[in-house]
């Protein structure tokens, strides 16, 4: 079995405060990505860099306290790239890969446009740079396991309101149509959808009202895979137990082994 957990951890800091990293060590996960560290390297204690004798690896962002993503992994992997080259936003630390013989583990930071239209156009930059690097890998015949923070509700399911959403960054018509092709043309599987096809799955509230009290969420953070991995998948889960930031952590079984 091989288990994998995703979280963006708004601060890797403040998430360690609220108890990230204890839970980490009890959820016997293979793999752990995170995402959204605002940290820098000399903010990086023992316990960020290799807790509970896992490895980490991590892709910083230039900006201070901004961004920033991270894997960790009870398996040595065979290579692990940092960035995905393009200068722009491997700039910002978006991306760590971890690769297994054929399958490789990827953690993900997609940008928010929500801030301002410039993001947001910045946004449709990544996305338009990324989708030739997810089908190249595809091509190559990698096992493929994206896992992370993509900033996009797909369905109408995966909001709660998501009438008044509708030209709001998350779930703009051509952001959505992104994942459509990624999954209908490019062959990729929102892995959580094919194990739960319940409503009111959602992985982060904003902290504005009562928002998670009363589950006003959206579902954002996803295990996006290639089809020959997708389908050993046989559980998942997101954990609302306790809160280390504004998402909630997405964990996934497979049947696969390293």
């Amino acid at each position: 079995m091989l288990r994998i957990v995703t979280a963006n951890l708004n601060g890797v800091r403040s998430a360690a405060k609220k108890g990230f990293f204890d839970w980490f060590g009890k959820q016997d996960a293979d793999l752990v990505c995170v995402q959204e560290l605002k940290a820098q390297a000399p903010d990086m204690t023992s316990e960020f860099l290799a807790p509970h004798g896992f490895q980490g690896f991590f892709h910083y962002a230039q900006k201070k306290g901004y961004s920033g993503a991270g894997l960790y992994t009870r398996h040595a992997p065979d290579d692990v790239l940092i960035g995905f080259g393009n200068e722009e936003f491997d700039n910002e630390g978006r991306y760590v890969e971890a690769r297994f013989g054929d399958l490789s583990v990827i953690s993900v930071y997609v940008p928010s446009g929500s801030s301002s239209e410039d993001r947001q156009q910045a946004k449709y930059r990544f996305m338009e740079v990324f989708m030739p690097h997810l089908k190249a890998l595809k091509a190559a015949g990698r096992e493929v396991v994206l896992c992370g923070d993509v900033n996009i509700a797909h369905h109408e399911i995966d909001i709660k309101n998501w009438k008044g959403n509708l030209k709001n960054s998350g779930f703009l018509p051509e952001e959505r149509a992104w994942l459509t092709h990624l999954f209908d043309e490019a062959g990729y599987v929102d892995v959580f959808r094919t194990l739960d096809t319940r409503a009111e799955q959602y992985t982060w509230w904003s902290n504005r009202g009562q928002a998670y009290a009363k589950n006003v969420g959206w579902r954002i953070d996803y295990q996006i895979a290639t089809p020959g991995i997708a389908q050993t998948a046989h559980a998942t889960a997101i954990y609302k137990d306790q809160k280390f930031s504004d998402h909630a952590p997405l964990t996934m079984d497979y049947r696969w082994e390293l």
